[in-house]
């Protein structure tokens, strides 16, 4: 199961919550795994009030399924979810850099590019748990500066259900470098201000990660659901 890992007393089932999704998302916790509470609560080092806290929160996040007479299982997706969750995660990542570029100010510009240069340096030293940390930030960044609530919030929601197949998508070399690339280009679409060519960009982005995830899937070699199986 997980490293032992210690947390402070404070917002137990936030850090909780945090390590659990660190863990889901890197494929640590396999899809369609079910949440074994003894097991995690003595690998978090807290008792399970705090962690079925922290499993509901999951959950509401779309990470983690409650199902009936199983309890919290890793949310699994079939092709058809991962079809319509790229859709709309593509048209949603682009009307926030359309909105970014307009609005963003200079201090979190100058912050994503900061990222951005950490990243690079993840990128170097095939970091691939600190660049895909830095890597979210960024696209949370963008979405944060298009200051739309509405839009922030519902981009949370999509995104929280592929993030763990966005993550694994970057263990291909060839794959990893093109991304890499992408980012950069659309660090220079937003210093340009163009919210246009931003957009592109980052639904080009969201695209090639659908591709590749479905590519995936069907190879086998990410887990999926059955076909017409609710996940």
């Amino acid at each position: 199961m997980a490293d032992i890992i210690d947390l402070s007393h404070a917002g137990l089932h936030e850090q909780a919550a945090a390590r659990l999704r660190n863990m889901l998302v890197e494929g640590r916790i396999a899809p369609g795994a079910k949440l074994n509470e003894r097991e995690l609560a003595e690998a978090l080092h807290i008792s399970r009030t705090p962690l079925r806290e922290a499993i509901k929160m999951l959950a509401s996040e779309g990470l983690v399924d409650l199902l009936p007479n199983r309890g919290a299982v890793a949310v699994k997706l079939t092709e058809a979810d991962v079809q319509h969750s790229f859709e709309l995660l593509a048209e949603l990542e682009g009307l926030a850099g359309e909105l970014a570029a307009q609005r963003i100010d200079d201090a979190a510009r100058n912050e994503l590019r900061a990222k951005h240069f950490e990243m690079m340096a993840c990128h170097a030293r095939h970091d691939l748990s600190g660049y895909y940390r830095l890597n979210a930030l960024i696209h949370a960044g963008i979405s944060a500066a298009a200051a739309n609530p509405v839009l922030a919030h519902t981009y949370r929601q999509v995104n929280a259900r592929v993030q763990s197949l966005r993550f694994r998508t970057n263990q291909d070399e060839a794959k990893w470098q093109r991304a890499m690339q992408q980012h950069t280009q659309m660090m220079d679409a937003l210093d340009a201000r163009d919210g246009a060519a931003l957009r592109v960009l980052l639904k080009t982005h969201l695209e090639h990660k659908r591709d590749t995830v479905l590519a995936l899937m069907r190879a086998g070699v990410l887990a999926q659901a059955p076909q017409g199986q609710v996940a």
